[in-house]
């Protein structure tokens, strides 16, 4: 239970099916506050891993609207009281810094992260779905816009009824043994219908704004990064795709992929950022037609779709999806000796490095996803790697 409107409404739909209903709101710090600082003895507390993780909370301060804050966890307990529900905190900040190194480290190698996929793999489905094994619950459920379809090859995770608010892209890495034993109570409703039965239910916070920013991410991700090692920004080359310079920068790590302005270059033409390269500390800039690709290789890969497809590396017809609220792109997809290949119907554009690649059925069902590790050129000349 994050506080807010969805998880609340998902908590009082189980309770009200009859299930036996523990709330659990997984705290990783409040507003403006280092995620050092002593918890409040507010609500029963559960420490999973007391060892601490190193830099967790150097420049790591939580955003006023993102999740998890010390006020969302007062809105959680109003609800549980409402509901009448047990309510514990469960002490994450150790865990939460894996999330904050992962999210520092592969912006500084020139790729794009995604915290929020790792934060439903490594934690809502991960740590505390080990926590409700310990308080011998069958499931754990949340309040995402997504589905759980029973298939021949095992449960797997469908796209949600309200596609506008559609959240099945950002949970493909949980895999199949934490999918088993998941539920969507919201998943096959719109955000209005949601709304309105957190009025019926009278639970306060039918009207809460939905969380907009990455948690531990107060302002500029940039800036946060900064904070954190400014030793790791330095000064390099702003450069065209024949490798000619055409200005400075302070820090690769503040471009991103598909970005326009702030380049600060005189040029005729609109040019965008098209790659980073961490190990020459460049920038290349492009045209906006160089940015199209038509395809990538991913690792880490999750596959939730029937095992000889990967065993005979037998290309899949599909829908693949590269951000979290992307639009669906018609592809085909090979997985083969870990690796998985997708390659689209049509030129994409802005596709980084870092991203995940999640692939999807006719029937808007995951078939699997996996960490895009290098994108294909439409000149066919081969990946361009990390």
């Amino acid at each position: 239970m994050s506080g807010g409107v969805d998880s609340s409404v998902a908590a009082a739909l189980l309770q009200q099916a009859g299930h036996e209903v523990v709330g659990c709101f997984m705290r990783l710090g409040s507003p403006g506050e280092a995620l050092e600082t002593p918890i409040a003895e507010d609500a029963p507390t559960c420490r999973l891993d007391a060892s601490a993780s190193p830099n967790t909370s150097k420049g790591a301060r939580i955003g006023h609207q993102g999740c998890c804050s010390i006020n969302d966890a007062a809105d959680a307990r109003l609800v549980s009281a409402k509901l009448g529900v047990p309510f514990y905190v469960v002490n994450f900040r150790n865990d939460f810094g894996r999330i904050i190194s992962y999210f520092e480290e592969e912006y500084h190698a020139g790729r794009t992260p995604n915290p929020c996929v790792r934060c439903n793999d490594w934690l809502k489905f991960g740590k505390l779905r080990q926590y409700a094994e310990q308080l011998g619950c069958d499931a754990v459920a949340t309040g995402h816009y997504a589905r759980v379809a029973t298939t021949a090859e095992g449960p797997r995770i469908r796209r949600g009824l309200d596609r506008a608010k559609d959240q099945s892209y950002v949970l493909f890495g949980i895999g199949p043994q934490a999918l088993a034993r998941m539920m969507l109570p919201i998943g096959e409703m719109e955000k209005p219908a949601v709304r309105e039965l957190a009025r019926e239910f009278g639970l306060p916070v039918f009207d809460k704004p939905d969380s907009q920013e990455i948690c531990f991410v107060p302002d500029d991700y940039a800036d946060f990064l900064a904070r954190r090692a400014p030793e790791r920004f330095t000064e390099g080359a702003i450069v065209d795709e024949a490798g000619r310079e055409l200005g400075r920068h302070d820090g690769h790590q503040r471009f991103t992929v598909g970005q326009r302005k702030g380049l600060r270059v005189a040029a005729s033409i609109p040019l965008y950022v098209l790659r980073k390269d961490p190990v020459r500390n460049e920038v290349v800039v492009g045209p906006r037609a160089s940015l199209e690709v038509s395809g990538v290789e991913a690792t880490d890969v999750t596959w939730y779709a029937d095992a000889s497809t990967r065993e005979a590396g037998e290309e899949i017809t599909c829908t693949a999806q590269v951000r979290a609220h992307g639009v669906p792109i018609p592809a085909r997809a090979r997985w083969n000796d870990g690796i998985l290949r997708v390659q689209f119907d049509r030129p994409e554009s802005g596709v980084a490095p870092g991203q995940a690649v999640v692939c999807y059925d006719d029937q808007e069902r995951i078939l699997g996803g996996g960490w895009i590790r290098a994108t294909l050129d439409q000149g066919d000349r081969g990946i361009v790697p990390a």
